[in-house]
């Protein structure tokens, strides 16, 4: 049996759908309001169930599932960048992960677990190295301080451990993130409502829609977890495409998809900008080491097949 946590959102939803494919027997783990679009992303696939969080830590520390979990991806979160409760953050985020992480080590089980590139703060070196490491709101640090917390225990788990550093991920099964969700996604509904996309005007010294990021295609992550499955490395990893690129390219490939629609430039939100990251690259070269030899998915190509799914729905 494969845990998922997380696993009717929108990055786990598609690892399940995949590990379904490859006939494993999987479980989800997962908070649900079942009148959300959240819930949609797992109906009527062929999971063992879906149980909330405490349910979970409760069976299974109680032994329910003792010799039974062959690997758990740990995907769930709060992914809200701007939650203001830092208690609830750090309990959900942090705490969480390190009783999932301990019963891991403890029965020797395998687990990769979602990190994130906003533990580069600000800075623009992003490789692996707590030298560049900060946060800019408390999301970033939970995702830091547990990130910490594996590296102090690394010579002692003797059991797989992986901590994957999403880069800007876009792709099917998030349009229950609402303001979280990609920006593609933001495009797809300007465009097919108004008819022109809402971009940020200059920061940090880029341009109007100058600001870059590393946007990485969701089959592309998942393909990587599953990767390292297969194989059994520890460490923690950037997963991205190495390559930056800007708002305005991704607005201008949703308008040649549709072949409609401008760009119109718009003052950010207030306290946004300040914890805003105006520029991201992964630095792959430790994947890399590690043997990951895939290809990754090209933005024009990524933007157009998920506007081709958006389209179908």
């Amino acid at each position: 049996m494969v845990i998922v946590t997380g696993g009717a959102g929108f990055i786990g939803t598609n690892l399940v759908r995949s590990l379904l494919e490859l006939n494993k027997k999987v479980l989800v783990v997962e908070e649900l309001d079942r009148h959300t679009d959240k819930f949609k992303n797992i109906e009527n696939i062929n999971i063992i169930d879906c149980i909330g969080h405490d349910t979970f830590l409760t069976d299974l520390l109680n032994e329910k599932y003792r010799d039974k979990i062959d690997y758990i991806f740990h995907l769930g979160a709060c992914s809200k960048t701007t939650e203001p409760d830092r208690d609830y953050i750090m309990e959900v985020n942090l705490n969480y992960s390190k009783q999932l992480l301990e019963y891991a080590a403890n029965n020797n089980i395998n687990m990769v677990y979602a990190s994130s590139a906003s533990v580069y703060g600000d800075g623009n070196i992003f490789i692996e190295n707590q030298a560049h490491e900060s946060s800019l709101n408390h999301y970033s640090e939970s995702k830091l301080l547990f990130d910490n917390y594996v590296r102090k225990n690394f010579e002692k788990i003797k059991s797989q451990i992986v901590g994957i550093r999403y880069f800007n991920v876009y792709g099917p099964y998030e349009q229950h993130k609402g303001v979280m969700s990609s920006v593609i996604f933001h495009f797809y509904n300007q465009i097919k409502k108004q008819g022109k996309l809402n971009l940020f005007r200059g920061s940090h010294g880029y341009g109007d829609g100058e600001q870059r990021r590393d946007f990485v295609y969701v089959r592309d992550t998942v393909d990587i977890k599953i990767w390292f499955m297969n194989n059994l490395i520890s460490g923690i990893y950037n997963v991205a495409t190495g390559k930056s690129r800007t708002f305005n390219d991704v607005a201008n490939s949703v308008i040649d998809y549709f072949k409609s629609g401008h760009i119109e430039y718009i003052d950010f939100p207030d306290g946004l900008e300040k914890q805003y990251q105006a520029y991201t690259q992964a630095d792959l070269t430790n994947l890399r080491k590690a043997g990951y030899k895939g290809t990754s998915t090209e933005l024009e190509d990524g933007v157009n097949s998920y506007l081709s799914f958006l389209s179908e729905k």
